[in-house]
């Protein structure tokens, strides 16, 4: 039951039908935790108190640091130095006295993973590393939680909502975490700083509607946003049923070798636009593009097959024999999805996904290799 202080407070809120009384009443009862409270949970976390959610779980182990402020924007220049998980609690409780607010100032792992997330229904992912994100999705996983996971790089940003009613993991994506060092972070490859508070406002909104059960909620999709082109564009995640959580738990426990090792391994499905020429010199490649039809920039090549990711499992491939497979989409989700389809094919052909997907870069390079008659 609200009181007459929180109906005043969310009043804009409670004249909307679609939410109402009830409605704010099921966000007070809402249990959310945050883990990251950098570019993107800064925003996350502000639109969810503000909302109401009656109960919030902040993780992060950095201090805030004046390289941060320019996008983090709970802190300011007197908070360098200090926790970012206990000044955010403090500045969030400022803006809404309502919510019951917990600091966790460490970072998970997968030690501490399960009894983070154990007394939450609804996990924000807003971290910035692989390793990170694995252990909350497979924690998440088999504790039957939902995660909310976003992402940024340069000027564009992604969004999806895994473990949604048994819809797709990040292990549908990537079923092995990606080659180490081949995913830049914020501090070696720049970001707007616009740019996490519209990928963080969309992760708390997807968040509100799961609560309110409104609207279609992001799962089986990945939303990509282009802050230059002001472009959103989605594609479709697909379940893989392949995979076995069985392997990554020992009675019920995250195995800690499992994230340390597979994070260094090289992975030999993953290729680089630079060893994928390198490698024309030797071995000829047959290509897939397994964007939609029409998405730009477009490969004006008549050798190269264009087979929406959609498309790819009802339709029977055959290939050259010796020749080697390259798949390419717009930024190296869709083709690591469609190696998958491939082994389940049975494809004998050595195939690879192209890290970094379609760009200006690795069209110039195929107009060279076309010329010089090494590609097809």
């Amino acid at each position: 039951m609200l009181s007459k202080e929180e109906n005043i407070f969310y009043s804009r809120q409670i004249l909307l039908n679609e939410i109402g009384s009830e409605g704010q009443s099921k966000l007070s009862d809402a249990k959310v935790l945050v883990i990251g409270a950098g570019g993107l949970g800064c925003p996350v976390l502000q639109y969810l108190v503000s909302a109401g959610v009656g109960k919030i779980g902040i993780v992060d182990e950095d201090v805030v640091d004046v390289t941060n402020l320019h996008r983090q924007i709970l802190y300011t220049v007197d908070n360098i130095g200090m926790s970012k998980a206990l000044v955010a609690a403090r500045e969030l409780r400022r803006l809404n006295p309502f919510i019951d607010i917990q600091a966790f100032p460490y970072k998970i792992s997968t030690k501490n993973a399960f009894e983070l997330i154990n007394n939450y229904d609804i996990i924000v992912d807003c971290t910035d590393n692989y390793t990170a994100r694995f252990i909350i999705n497979d924690a998440c996983v088999l504790s039957n939680k939902i995660v909310v996971s976003g992402s940024i790089y340069r000027f564009e940003g992604q969004l999806t909502v895994f473990n949604y009613n048994n819809g797709p993991t990040l292990r549908c994506l990537f079923p092995k975490m990606p080659l180490k060092d081949s995913i830049k972070s914020c501090s070696e490859s720049g970001v707007i700083g616009i740019l996490p508070g519209i990928i963080g406002m969309l992760q708390a909104n997807e968040v509100v509607k799961i609560i309110l059960n409104l609207g279609q909620v992001l799962s089986g999709n990945i939303l990509v946003f282009n802050s230059l082109k002001n472009s959103f564009d989605q594609f479709e995640i697909h379940k893989n049923e392949e995979f076995n959580y069985q392997e990554l738990i020992n009675d019920k426990k995250l195995i800690e070798n499992n994230y340390i090792q597979s994070c260094e391994n090289t992975l030999v499905n993953q290729i680089s636009l630079s060893d994928f020429i390198m490698d024309t010199q030797n071995n000829k490649y047959t290509i897939i593009d397994v964007r939609n039809r029409g998405e730009s920039p477009l490969l004006q090549f008549a050798q190269i097959r264009k087979i929406p990711l959609s498309e790819l499992k009802d339709i029977e491939l055959k290939f050259e024999t010796n020749n080697k497979i390259l798949v390419v989409c717009k930024a190296g989700i869709r083709s690591t999805q469609a190696l998958e389809i491939l082994k389940r094919k049975a494809i004998k052909n050595e195939a690879y996904s192209l890290l970094g997907g379609v760009t200006q870069d690795f069209i110039v390079e195929l107009k060279k290799l076309e010329n010089d008659q090494k590609l097809f």
